[in-house]
């Protein structure tokens, strides 16, 4: 769920392709045994029709973000272009070791505490519930969730480095932050009441 709701994230936000792999390797239009939710995944992503497993689609990939539990071998980062960015967020065992990541990628965040770039949930979801609440908005949009996002990148603003793509969930500008671009949007999106 975590995968598709990320990839389709991505995609709103204008990023050109995706591979979306699942425990039987890469997700591709044609591959049998898919359900419609991955049938509908496979004909928006994976332009480039790549085949296999994750790791061999990470060869020359610029981001890769993990949302599933399972490993990632540190060749298979090492093989990723040069000042690529990993986002391996299973928790408590990220899909590869922030340590044995930061050896070949230029950004690396986790869902972790005690390591830099923290991804969590808590960022984003109280200030996209009470933006949502406070116009009374009867969705909540792509758009929205894109945002939202938008707005934690900007409380990071000029201070942006490679050990701070994200800020703290305890950093008191995030909530306001995405309270603002959350309801801006809705109204944007035509979903406020008020």
């Amino acid at each position: 769920a975590s995968g598709v709701a990320v990839s389709r994230i991505l995609l709103n936000a204008g990023i050109g392709d995706i591979a979306v792999a699942d425990s039987k390797g890469l997700i591709h239009e044609g591959r049998e045994g898919l359900n419609p939710v991955k049938e509908a995944l496979a004909r928006d992503t994976n332009r480039a029709g790549l085949r296999g497993s994750t790791e061999s689609a990470l060869a020359g990939a610029d981001v890769f973000v993990g949302l599933s539990g399972s490993t990632v071998a540190e060749e298979a980062v090492a093989s990723m272009a040069k000042d690529s960015i990993v986002f391996a967020l299973s928790n408590p065992t990220p899909e590869v070791h922030p340590e044995a990541a930061r050896r070949h990628a230029h950004v690396v965040a986790t869902g972790r505490s005690d390591f830099p770039n923290q991804i969590n949930n808590v960022l984003a979801f109280p200030g996209v519930f009470r933006g949502a609440l406070d116009v009374r908005a009867t969705a909540i949009t792509e758009n929205m969730k894109v945002a939202a996002a938008e707005a934690l990148a900007s409380v990071v603003g000029d201070d942006l480095s490679a050990d701070y793509v994200i800020p703290s969930p305890f950093d008191e500008r995030v909530a306001p932050a995405v309270i603002a671009a959350v309801s801006e949007q809705a109204r944007l999106d035509g979903v406020a009441r008020r």
